[in-house]
């Protein structure tokens, strides 16, 4: 049955055991917190220049530590094992100073998903993977796990492994997922989250309806909506929908999405990027905006670097001048000498998304990622000013 999942009818679901019907509902109170709205920043260990250390901590909520992999045993086990024996350590001096703050293994991303499908299959290998997330979480005093499956049943990186199947058995992982956390938190005297980086379309992949009540908040990634593999140049991250946009894709959409799929509001977290996306060779019509590109005319342009750190230092120079789109309410960037387009978020769209999170009383907002961000914390400053106005 198809909507939203009642606590009772969770209480007698094939993919959930009977602790189900207590997790519905305590999952709503313990996502919601005090009503404080959830910041969510991923950190990229491989930035060897960005340390544990200058996490802003005193912005965010949580930190999602990324990424950890499924090894060939399908088990949750650390994708850079000498970072992350240092790095571990850190977050939980980090915490000590911040006692808010929250820490997630994040599992899987775009290049390290292909091992999700053979965890997900059978209830063995979901029971070796689950215990082995609860397990990790506990011995690096880790809050809980962020899973990164990009993406049941179809998409994802060239090599990922994908099944029909993707769809139930991802709703049965996470099931799995949440009895091994809630019983390691029962033996540990807390309680371990329990979060997804989500599509943005394509819900059809996932249980929508049956998943959610397992989870304790859903960071949706409205972000790549468009980059140089679309035909034509477009929006990486519009917040509303636009003509002339790559499939008509922007963050509002996806949120309307979830929400008519049952998710309340509440456990819905906003994803927003810190970086974006470059095309060379673009046509010169209305100032690069939704026109093709000419790969010959490109050759040899190097784009400049697509995180807001960067762009901001590069303003006036090779990704050109900054012009604003009022529907879609994001900026872009052109340089009609080098044919140079760039579409980005900055402190005013950031602001404005974290507005319409927070009117649509959403969770809060998650980003990608932390090393983005400029000296100054511009962009979460924005998020902040946002969420708070």
């Amino acid at each position: 049955m198809k909507g939203i999942a009642t606590p009772l009818s969770l209480a007698f679901s094939p993919y959930l055991g009977v602790s189900a019907f207590i997790i519905a509902f305590l999952i709503p109170v313990l996502a919601a917190g005090a009503g404080e709205p959830h910041i969510v920043g991923y950190y990229a260990e491989w930035k060897k220049h960005y340390p544990v250390e200058k996490i802003p901590a005193d912005k965010l909520t949580h930190v999602n530590y990324a990424f950890a992999i499924i090894d060939k045993d399908g088990r949750c086990a650390p994708r850079m094992p000498e970072l992350a024996k240092e790095n571990f350590p850190k977050l939980v001096a980090l915490k000590a100073k911040h006692p808010h703050l929250r820490t997630l293994i994040s599992v899987g991303g775009w290049a390290d998903s292909e091992r999700f499908s053979d965890a997900a299959l059978t209830e063995l290998s979901r029971a070796v993977f689950a215990k082995s997330c609860a397990d990790f979480a506990r011995e690096h005093q880790l809050d809980g796990v962020d899973i990164d499956w990009e993406f049941p049943v179809s998409g994802g990186d060239k090599d990922h492994v994908a099944r029909p199947q993707d769809k139930q058995n991802f709703t049965l992982l996470l099931a799995e997922l949440r009895k091994h956390l809630d019983e390691r938190g029962k033996a540990d005297g807390k309680r371990y989250l329990l979060t997804i980086a989500a599509p943005a379309g394509g819900l059809g992949r996932m249980e929508v309806d049956r998943i959610h009540p397992l989870l304790d908040f859903i960071n949706i990634m409205a972000y790549d909506f468009a980059g140089p593999w679309s035909r034509t140049t477009g929006f990486n991250a519009a917040l509303h929908p636009v003509p002339g946009q790559p499939e008509q894709a922007s963050a509002s959409a996806s949120v309307e999405a979830y929400l008519k799929a049952g998710v309340p509001p509440e456990k819905l977290v906003l994803g927003v990027p810190f970086y974006g996306r470059a095309w060379t060779g673009v046509e010169p019509n209305g100032d690069g905006l939704f026109q093709p590109r000419d790969a010959g005319a490109g050759k040899g342009t190097k784009p400049p670097a697509d995180d807001y750190r960067e762009l901001k230092n590069d303003r006036d120079g090779a990704a050109g001048k900054r012009f604003w789109h009022e529907q879609a309410k994001v900026p872009w960037m052109w340089n009609p000498q080098t044919r140079v387009f760039v579409s980005y978020d900055d402190p005013e769209s950031l602001r404005l998304k974290a507005e319409y999170s927070r009117d649509q009383k959403l969770g809060g907002v998650m980003f990608w990622e932390l090393e983005h961000d400029d000296e100054q914390s511009s962009l979460l400053n924005a998020l902040h000013e946002g969420l708070k106005k």
